[in-house]
């Protein structure tokens, strides 16, 4: 049965679930952003001073993840940071598309594991996703068997390698070879990470919202 081709990004969505893209199109309609002051200072570095923010991907970037993870047949990803849930509705509408699988999801701020839980409710995509919460230092740590592709966002912290880093050094090696991350803020030391051939992976900058990193793991 044909359908309307929905448009949400720069172009249409490869989604055709009208559950799920109705999902979406409320979430992105009800984004709003912390004044810039708001992140000046020691509490700008807390994620619970932004509980009832949700940073979410950008359509484009959704839509990316989407159509990647039906061309690797994906069954099992990662989410980081899940935030409200509007990553780990891509990544589970794509999985439940390939025929099953598991997005594993990690998500420090409680309060927004409970949005998140309830958006992806809403969208028909519970079964296939396991939102974690807590430190991703500590709820990445153990995957169990290999995964196909991870997001990593992640927070500001105070001192030392940024959070981004920190994630991928502890995901790297439980992405399969053939296997895509994908970075949302370009932490510097992200980036050296995932350019050093040394790591294993090829990558490119993709000109979406700031500039979005696609790494490929070859190695």
């Amino acid at each position: 049965m044909s359908r309307e081709i929905v448009t949400h990004g720069t172009g249409p969505s490869p989604i055709r679930d009208a559950r799920v893209l109705d999902v979406i199109t409320r979430m992105n309609a009800s984004r709003r952003l912390p004044p810039r002051e708001a992140f000046d200072g020691p509490v700008g570095k807390d994620p619970q001073a932004f509980a009832d923010y949700g940073f979410s991907i950008h359509p484009d970037q959704g839509d990316l993840i989407y159509l990647l993870c039906r061309g690797l047949g994906a069954k099992r990803v990662v989410d980081f940071a899940t935030s409200v849930g509007m990553s780990a509705i891509y990544f589970a509408a794509a999985i439940r598309d390939n025929g099953g699988g598991l997005v594993i999801g990690s998500e420090f701020v409680p309060a927004k594991v409970e949005v998140a839980r309830r958006n992806l409710e809403d969208a028909g995509l519970a079964d296939y996703a396991d939102i974690r919460v807590g430190d991703a230092r500590e709820t990445l740590r153990n995957l169990g068997d290999p995964i196909d592709f991870a997001l990593i966002d992640g927070w500001p912290v105070p001192e030392g390698p940024s959070l981004a880093r920190q994630v991928i050094e502890i995901v790297a090696p439980q992405l399969r070879v053939g296997g895509y991350v994908m970075n949302d803020n370009a932490e510097p030391d992200f980036l050296d990470f995932i350019r050093d051939p040394a790591n294993g992976f090829i990558s490119i900058t993709l000109p979406i919202k700031r500039g979005t990193e696609l790494a490929l793991k070859i190695a």
